[in-house]
């Protein structure tokens, strides 16, 4: 196979589109499952950093097409590393460095799940603040037990302060592909609908992210992703209810509060 076709199929690396308060960040790999590569890690580590930078985006979607949302990293790459002495790792750009990234994002986040997650995407997901599938093709399953993988510190705690003990033991530890159903019932999706229905419900939740107040809603996100993981930052906490308590927006909220209005906030 000429190294051109290979390339074809095996897509192209992620790419993000910016409209208006929405930032989408789209896996380009359906051939292959949207696995994440070594050099889509690199991309999207940049990715974050400008929406991130971007004070008009309010809501980052993470998004792909195919029959799959992801199957996460790169396990024919891990083979071979594996095989040639060892999984090496780029420094400040590994999958766990990604994923951390991705959770305590400023913005808030909402993963599109048009099909099954696999593998370490599985944890990308849960780093999302919202996670939309779709009855019956959102599955998940961590294979991790199966092929020899020990878990990273940061993804085990947070399986286990989102979904529970009980729940994270047996993701991690049977390996069994869960239903769509199994997943919204523990947490792991926040919503589930009719695949003709998920574009709407994205566009619903985003639509309405992108109406609050910037201030408030990033800062409750990242005060409730501390407190899951027992690491409330209280000084910083106490900043950001003192930035908001002086801000435009909050001016702005309560002035449309009493005049019945519908406010519009700058995120100042």
């Amino acid at each position: 196979m000429s190294a051109a076709a290979q390339m074809t199929d095996e897509g192209t690396q992620p790419t993000l589109e910016i409209q208006g308060s929405r930032a989408t960040l789209r896996l380009n790999r359906p051939k292959v499952m949207n696995r994440i590569q070594p050099e889509d890690i690199i991309a999207i580590m940049g990715f974050l950093a400008e929406v991130e930078a971007n004070p008009a985006v309010r809501v980052l979607v993470i998004a792909s097409e195919g029959k799959s949302f992801s199957a996460g990293a790169h396990l024919g790459a891990m083979h071979a590393q594996a095989a040639a002495g060892g999984i090496k790792d780029t420094p400040g750009a590994t999958f766990e460095d990604m994923i951390n990234r991705l959770e305590m994002l400023k913005i808030p986040t909402i993963a599109r799940l048009h099909g099954g997650v696999y593998g370490g995407s599985t944890d990308l997901v849960l780093a999302c603040d919202f996670r939309i599938g779709v009855t019956p093709a959102t599955v998940m399953f961590m294979p991790a037990a199966r092929i020899g993988v020990h878990y990273y510190e940061s993804g085990l705690r947070r399986y286990v302060s989102r979904l529970g003990l009980n729940n994270a033991k047996r993701l991690f530890m049977l390996a069994e592909q869960q239903s769509t159903e199994e997943l919204l019932r523990i947490g792991y999706l926040t919503d589930v609908v009719a695949p003709a229905e998920l574009d709407a419900k994205v566009d619903a939740i985003a639509d309405r992210l992108g109406e609050l107040a910037p201030l408030a809603v990033q800062g409750a996100k990242r005060a409730i992703n501390e407190l899951g993981h027992g690491a409330l930052d209280v000084p910083a906490l106490e900043a950001r209810m003192k930035a908001a308590k002086n801000s435009d927006d909050i001016k702005e909220g309560l002035a449309a509060f009493k005049e019945k209005r519908k406010p519009v906030f700058k995120g100042r």
